[in-house]
């Protein structure tokens, strides 16, 4: 056990009847000299004797301490219980009371931190007992309950150990029937619960004039009391503030939407006298008090000398929020639309209502066709001359107008010719389009009751007719031809009078290939030159009907008759009796003119080995007479044993015996 170091301060014995005292002065290991005083017969005993004796002392007493003592700790009869700090942390040496002003204690080493006010607290205002740990942690362990159990056992829902004051934000449990929304948030529970502390804060009314009774009573803008409002308050107001008070006007029972120059107006502007009980439609702007002034000064137009058209309780029909004065009516709307010139300018030329509605008449009844009569364009119609409508008849009535004229432009006229059954097309259009300068031109003497029976050409073209004579070229002469006057469309159109084209179908007789004239299809065989003019056949300008002869032998003769002068293979027409209907040969004369002849030989297929018609026909003057035997000359050529023993002897050998049996 080196370096134990002994330390006696004072060792008493007891030896018989005498007490002696020894104090070791020194405190030395164990091997060293230790200076001993002593009083009696001891005193002078030697330095190891002593050494001995505080030896056997030291090991008599150690096992017993060690064996029979528990730690300080255990057997410590301190008041505080089990406290294991030092005494001297909160007592002084002086006394124990009164403790120490700032103990060595740290309490956030225990089951309850001190936070807050607390900090500040003395320990005996808690801890009024000496056992620390008998302290409870819950608020009403300290702190008596002045809400009278009314709020709950949880202090903290609304405080904290920052002090009893409280914000509302504090209050975490005020979300129930009446949730702390907007101003509410930043008013001090007292001011609703009155009493502070001790008031009610249970069943507390939720309405607002429970506690703004006398907000309602004050309030003059509007004044609420005079003009009877309901004390619904949240009608109007938010929780936000009770200044800026909105109300839906659109909504029933009100009916009444504030829009445009209607929604900054104040509200005594309209309620006046504190009269919030108006029952106005709105539409109703004349009654409603704020119009009724403004409708009775109007002059254009005069409303009140108007009053059917105009009434007080449908000023929104032209009028509307936005601006009093920029009043818009549907004329559509009374069976009259207004467009184009009719217009208000400068969209249109009317520059008032009374340009129309003259001496403040608004109980007009006329049709939008009528516009004669409508007092705007009578003397319009009176003083018109191509045509003068007044004497004009029925037609150009004043009734009658919109006819022709529309609203863009009074002069500028279109009318549907074709309405009349007489479409003005080609040439017949007024100028530029056709050459018509004016409805005169055909309506002469202002004559516009021209009737189908007026229709005809001849009326408009007698000049023209009476003419033809001397227009030369294809022009038919008119009147010595006897055309019909009402027949001239048959031929002429619109677009040229001199450009005529007659449909010679009509006629029965088709003009095809050489009938027509130039220009024509190609046409090959022809005899001397073709048609060129309607005079070519019809001669001396003779176009009565049957003449010519639609048969070619009419136009033809001179051809039929001089037929073989025309070619070596073509017959003598008369000299063989041909009949004079050339169309039973001549059937491709559309092409072919004349020399394209073709016979239909029905009873003998031709050709015939290259002969021509007078190898056959002998006799040129007629055709009826043939002989085979003028180029078949054998007469043997059936005898027995030939190619045809079957014929034996009926054969006869004489000039059509071999047509007998040969037809080509």
């Amino acid at each position: 056990m080196s370096g134990l170091y002994l330390a006696i301060s004072t060792v008493v014995w007891n030896f018989g009847e005498g007490h002696h005292i020894f104090r070791v002065l020194d405190t030395a290991p164990f091997g060293r000299r230790t200076r001993v005083e002593g009083t009696g017969s001891l005193g002078k005993v030697t330095s190891k004797l002593t050494q001995a004796l505080c030896w056997l002392l030291f090991l008599a007493w150690l096992p017993a301490t060690t064996q029979a003592h528990p730690p300080q700790r255990e057997i410590s009869r301190s008041p505080h219980g089990p406290l294991a700090i030092p005494c001297e942390n909160c007592h002084n040496a002086a006394s124990w009371r009164p403790i120490r002003a700032v103990p060595e204690f740290d309490h956030n080493k225990t089951t309850y931190p001190l936070r807050g006010m607390h900090e500040k607290v003395q320990c005996m205002q808690c801890h009024s007992k000496p056992i620390f740990t008998n302290v409870g942690k819950n608020c009403q362990d300290c702190h008596a309950d002045i809400h009278q159990r009314k709020m709950g056992t949880n202090c903290a829902q609304c405080h904290t150990v920052q002090g009893w004051n409280i914000a509302v934000q504090q209050v975490k449990d005020h979300q129930n029937r009446f949730p702390l929304l907007g101003a509410h948030a930043a008013v001090q529970c007292e001011d609703c619960h009155r009493s502070a502390a001790v008031g009610q804060f249970q069943g507390l009314s939720t309405a607002c004039n429970s506690c703004h009774m006398r907000d309602f009573q004050q309030a003059k803008s509007p004044d609420h009391v005079a003009g009877q409002f309901p004390q619904t308050c949240n009608s109007c107001h938010s929780f936000d503030g009770w200044l800026g008070a909105t109300i839906n006007h659109s909504a029933p029972p009100i009916s009444f939407p504030l829009t445009n120059g209607h929604a900054n107006v104040p509200c005594l502007n309209c309620h006046v006298g504190s009269n919030f009980n108006l029952q106005i439609a709105a539409t109703d702007c004349g009654h409603s008090g704020c119009h009724l002034t403004t409708w009775q000064q109007t002059t254009n137009p005069k409303h009140s000398a108007a009053a059917t058209v105009f009434p007080l309780a449908t000023c929104s029909t032209c009028h509307n929020t936005v601006s009093w004065l920029t009043a818009n009516f549907d004329h559509a709307t009374t069976g009259f639309p207004l467009a184009n010139s009719h217009q208000m300018a400068p969209a249109g030329k009317v520059t008032a209502c009374t340009d129309c509605h003259i001496n403040n008449n608004y109980n007009l009844q006329i049709s939008p066709t009528d516009c004669g009569n409508s007092q705007c364009h009578l003397t319009t119609w009176q003083q018109t001359n191509n045509p003068t409508h007044s004497a004009a008849g029925a037609p150009f009535g004043a009734a009658n107008c919109a006819t022709c004229h529309n609203p863009t432009l009074w002069t500028n006229v279109v009318f549907n010719h074709a309405a009349t059954g007489w479409a003005l097309t080609g040439s017949h259009q007024l100028a530029p389009a056709g050459k018509v300068m004016a409805c005169t031109d055909c309506h002469m003497g202002n004559n516009y009751t021209l009737t189908a029976a007026n229709t005809d050409c001849y009326f408009c073209h007698q000049t023209a007719w009476n003419t033809t004579p001397s227009f030369g070229g294809n022009v038919p002469n008119h009147i010595t031809a006897g055309f019909p006057t009402s027949l001239c469309s048959t031929c002429h159109d619109t677009v040229l009078w001199t450009n005529g084209k007659f449909d010679h179908a009509t006629t029965g007789f088709p003009l095809q290939g050489p009938h027509m004239t130039p220009p024509r299809t190609a046409v090959t065989g022809a005899i001397g030159p073709m048609v060129n003019a309607c005079t070519d056949c019809h001669l001396g300008g003779n176009y009565t009907t049957g003449y010519p002869a639609t048969d070619c032998y009419g136009c033809h003769q001179s051809y039929f008759t001089n037929a073989q002068n025309y070619g070596a293979t073509v017959p003598n027409h008369v000299a063989a009796s041909y009949p004079t209907a050339c169309i039973a040969c001549h059937t491709t004369y559309v092409t072919t003119a004349w020399l394209g002849a073709v016979f239909n030989h029905t009873y003998f297929r031709i050709p015939h080995h290259g002969s021509v018609c007078s190898d056959c026909h002998l006799v040129p003057t007629n055709y009826l007479i043939f002989s085979c035997i003028n180029c078949h000359t054998q007469p043997t050529a059936h005898q027995p044993g030939m190619s045809h023993p079957s014929v034996g002897g009926r054969y006869v050998y004489g000039a059509t015996t071999c047509y007998t049996c040969h037809k080509g």
